[in-house]
């Protein structure tokens, strides 16, 4: 039997697609081992939203080559899409496929082999459908990851994903349903819906994400629906209305913010003020008291001066995140951003990273420490030894109880150990 090994690198997007691919090898017959063993095929699914996403991508092919010499290595994702020449080059490289016709990965593989040949099966994104993908099973048997939208066109002025992962598309809502009641039917009690850009989803239908939303809720078994990242822009009062009336959405919202300096923003092609952002996080509260909300923020944009890098430190303690991720500005080739003067230096970028990551830690912590007392609703997901578990409440706050994997209770928060908080469970 011939043995496969996968490596994800990149978003939540990324890892739903190298499962869907890993599935056909293995429905094909192949044995998925560790990838740090010895296998026939090693499929790498890279990301390039950054330098180091790239340069991991293709330390990763070299690695293998040199390891196993006699290996086929297969590599899709988004550096595949826009740089599908190069890798075919490397060693050992026999398939590249891009973000399009990962339902066909084995069989292209196989053409290759048979031919002895190299195949780039790179395709133009220009009038791309939204592909459909099968996934059966998902990390800890417990949460599934859902894609329902491909795509993104807002053209940032840092980002390179417009690019490689091409237009707006979305899954058909009578196919989130089927989806949303398949899941729930193996017995998953949450479900994560996500996409590249989640908030243009049905974009040049009828449907409406708020539409998507409602069908994964109401689906037949689905005890819990987490949303991926939304723009700010997105959340109205009646979005936000809407989603407090469904019991089963968490109360985490991702909200993609990036800066919180007005300054920054414009230049970086976002499409709101810190104010707007701002009161969409008070949109969500004034529903939802007890939501969390969480963000990406970028450090070191080109032209980003001390004063605006100062805007960002106080608007992110202004919000009171629970969460937030902190990564240095990344120049990308093609965007506008690399074309800016006033690039920052790399020590100045990392440094600024440093300060963010550790406000954001102390904020986290503030959060965690701000539901003691308060009774939780927890699903647990791993076990954690002598009869405990731990899990996830609605706010995505890690929780350590007595109880079993796959279990939703309700547990009172006693304590806090960092961004891990203790309980007790109530029924």
């Amino acid at each position: 039997m011939k043995t496969i090994a996968v490596h994800t690198l990149g978003c939540k997007v990324n890892q739903y697609d190298t499962e869907a691919m890993l599935e056909s090898f293995e429905r094909a017959g192949y044995r998925a081992v560790p990838m740090g063993e010895a296998a026939d095929v090693y499929l790498i699914n890279t990301c390039t939203v950054t330098g180091t996403g790239d340069q991991k991508s293709e330390k990763l092919i070299r690695r293998c080559a040199r390891l196993h010499p006699n290996c086929a290595i297969v590599v899709a994702g988004c550096l595949a899409q826009r740089a599908a020449q190069r890798l075919l080059e490397m060693d050992n490289v026999r398939l590249v496929v891009g973000v399009q016709r990962r339902g066909q990965v084995v069989e292209l593989l196989e053409k290759a082999l048979a031919e002895d040949t190299r195949i780039d099966a790179v395709s133009s994104l220009k009038n791309a459908d939204f592909e459909a993908l099968c996934v059966s099973r998902h990390e800890g048997k417990t949460r599934a990851t859902m894609k329902i939208q491909e795509g993104c066109d807002r053209w940032c002025a840092y980002c390179i994903i417009p690019a490689v992962r091409g237009p707006v598309r979305s899954m058909p809502l009578e196919d989130v349903r089927r989806e949303a009641a398949r899941l729930a039917e193996a017995g998953y009690r949450e479900i994560v819906v996500t996409g590249i850009h989640l908030a243009s989803y049905g974009r040049g239908t009828q449907d409406t994400l708020l539409d998507a939303i409602r069908a994964v809720h109401d689906a037949p078994g689905v005890a819990r629906v987490r949303l991926g990242s939304l723009e700010p822009m997105t959340v109205t009062e009646d979005f936000a209305r809407a989603l407090s009336e469904m019991p089963g959405v968490m109360r985490q919202f991702h909200l993609s913010m990036q800066s919180g300096s007005a300054g920054v923003l414009e230049r970086m092609r976002r499409r709101y003020t810190p104010e707007e952002y701002f009161h969409a996080c008070g949109i969500l509260r004034s529903f939802m008291p007890d939501c969390a909300i969480t963000t990406d923020v970028i450090a070191g944009f080109p032209g980003e001066t001390e004063a605006e890098f100062a805007e960002t430190l106080a608007f992110v303690e202004k919000v009171g995140f629970a969460r937030i991720h902190a990564f240095p500005y990344s120049r990308r080739a093609g965007t506008v951003a690399d074309r800016m003067p006033d690039q920052v230096d790399e020590g100045v970028k990392h440094m600024r990273t440093n300060q963010l990551i550790s406000l954001g830690n102390k904020l986290e912590e503030r959060f965690v420490k701000g539901l003691i007392g308060s009774v939780q609703s927890v699903l647990f997901e791993t076990e954690a030894g002598e009869g405990l578990a731990e899990g996830y409440t609605d706010q995505y706050v890690r929780v350590r109880a007595q109880a079993q994997p796959g279990s939703i209770h309700a547990v009172r928060i006693t304590g806090a150990e960092g961004a891990l908080a203790l309980g007790e469970r109530m029924d």
